[in-house]
C-alpha cells in the first residue's frame, strides 16, 4: 500500500471507531459529567502520525452527529487536535503519551461548558478530568502496552 493511501485509511479508520465510540456511548460523553470511552484512542498517536488528523475529524463529526453546541464542536475538537500532536511529540516516553488529552481537555472543555450551559468551571474541571484520567490513563495506558507488546506481531505491510 502506497504510503499516502496508508495514512489516509488509518486517519479514516481512527475517525470511525471514534464517532462509532462518542456515538453508541454518547450519554455519558457529553454534558458536565462526561466520560468518553473514544478518549481511549487518544494514545494512538504514539503508534501512528495518521491518528492525529483521525482523533480530529473523529472528534469533529462526533461533535455534530452528537447535537454538541458549535462552540464545542469547533473548539472541543481543536482541543483534540493540539491533545493528539502533543501526545505524538511524546511517544517516546509512552507513559506521558496519554497526558495532553487529559490536560487540555480538563481545560478547554469546562470552559466550553461555562459558556454554553453555565457549568461551575472547576466542578467541570474535576468532572472532566476524572472522566479524562479514566479513559486515557485507566484504559488508554493498558492499551499502549498492548499495542506496544503486540506490534512486533502486526505486518506493517498491511496496515
Amino acid at each position: 500500500m502506497k504510503k499516502n493511501t496508508k495514512y489516509i485509511v488509518q486517519g479514516a479508520l481512527v475517525a470511525a471507531i471514534y464517532i462509532v465510540l462518542t456515538l453508541v456511548f454518547g450519554f455519558m460523553g457529553f454534558g458536565p459529567i462526561q466520560f468518553r470511552l473514544s478518549e481511549v484512542l487518544t494514545i494512538l498517536p504514539a503508534f501512528t502520525p495518521a491518528a492525529i488528523p483521525g482523533l480530529f475529524i473523529g472528534c469533529l463529526l462526533s461533535n455534530l452527529l452528537g447535537g454538541a453546541h458549535y462552540l464545542d464542536v469547533v473548539f472541543g475538537s481543536l482541543a483534540t487536535l493540539v491533545a493528539a500532536y502533543f501526545s505524538y511529540c511524546l511517544r517516546e516516553q509512552k507513559h506521558l503519551v496519554p497526558l495532553p488529552p487529559v490536560l487540555i481537555n480538563m481545560i478547554v472543555v469546562p470552559i466550553i461548558l461555562k459558556a454554553t450551559m453555565n457549568a461551575p468551571f472547576w466542578m467541570t474541571v474535576v468532572t472532566v478530568g476524572l472522566g479524562q484520567v479514566t479513559a486515557c490513563y485507566g484504559l488508554g495506558y493498558p492499551f499502549i502496552l498492548v499495542l506496544e507488546k503486540n506490534w512486533d506481531k502486526i505486518d506493517k505491510n498491511k496496515l
